[in-house]
């Protein structure tokens, strides 16, 4: 006995036909592949130029007491704007705790933050400039992958140099500290060579500054040694300075060339469900979270 299926119904369809509307905001904010979403960045990218001309602009007094309440007000429109665009890139993705605490989304919180804090702490508007980093985006939206596939690559060779720039830097920080104290009991109040002390090196912290400014071969001027014996030291200290700059240059370069010969291309999409971005170009799945791209 044979069975026929029954036809489809006219008026039937499938959910799969459907797409949410979460998807679709995400393929807006997240995504520079079509003209919604490219459109969306682009405009993103000139309110965040003009916003931080606006927080400039109003440092400067002439300006300020002729048009200060206009940049106030422009301030504000430009942080509540943000606001939005903040909450809908938490809405939608499906992790929006995995935004929130990545680099962009630390970012992008930090860029609204300043404005609500002048209601408690006034003269923290300057800290919106901080929303120049959001412009990092720009590779993204004209899609200059090459540009990513670098980005991601000085980022994973910072990483992979972490220990070696951490035991450099504890090298530097015991080095300035005997230094320091060093120069301290040379042109100190008790000095071995002056009879009222430098005053450039009142304190073992004060000479500890100079090690530190000299190291760094900066060279304020404020602190002088004026015994031999400390311009003995200062000469050591302005060699090991100039020796020391090219250690962790040279250790990150070496990171970031085994780096980049290692990796393939990275394509500019974005995740749905964590927002992560730097993936393969022929990727499928999310290599941070796993979910299908």
């Amino acid at each position: 006995m044979s069975h026929n299926p029954e036809p489809p119904r006219p008026d039937q369809s499938t959910k799969t036909d459907a797409v949410p509307w979460r998807m679709r905001v995400h393929e807006i904010i997240f995504e520079a592949d079509t003209p919604a979403g490219k459109a969306f960045d682009i405009a993103l990218i000139v309110a965040i130029i003009l916003s931080i001309a606006v927080v400039i602009i109003e440092t400067v007094g002439s300006v300020h007491d002729r048009t200060g309440g206009l940049l106030v007000t422009l301030e504000w429109i430009f942080t509540i704007l943000f606001t939005i665009e903040y909450v809908l890139r938490l809405i939608s993705v499906r992790r929006p705790l995995r935004y929130a605490v990545s680099f962009f989304g630390i970012v992008d919180l930090l860029s609204i933050l300043p404005s609500y804090l002048t209601v408690l702490f006034p003269g923290t508007q300057p800290l919106l400039v901080i929303r120049a980093l959001r412009l990092l985006r720009i590779f993204r939206v004209f899609k200059l992958a090459r540009f990513l596939d670098e980005a991601t690559a000085l980022r994973e060779a910072l990483a992979a140099s972490r220990a070696k720039v951490t035991v450099f830097m504890v090298t530097v920080v015991i080095l300035v500290v005997i230094m320091g104290t060093a120069m301290y009991v040379v042109e100190g109040p008790n000095g071995l060579g002056t009879k009222q002390g430098n005053p450039g090196f009142s304190s073992i912290p004060q000479s500890i500054y100079w090690a530190v400014v000299t190291i760094t071969t900066v060279g304020y001027g404020d602190a002088t040694p004026m015994t031999v014996i400390g311009k003995a030291l200062a000469m050591i200290m302005m060699l090991i300075g100039y020796s020391m700059i090219i250690v962790p240059t040279g250790i990150i370069s070496a990171e970031m060339a085994s780096r980049i010969k290692s990796r393939d291309p990275i394509s500019t999409q974005s995740c749905t469900n964590c927002a992560r971005e730097g993936h393969d170009a022929n990727a499928t799945f999310c290599k941070f979270c796993g979910d299908k791209l």
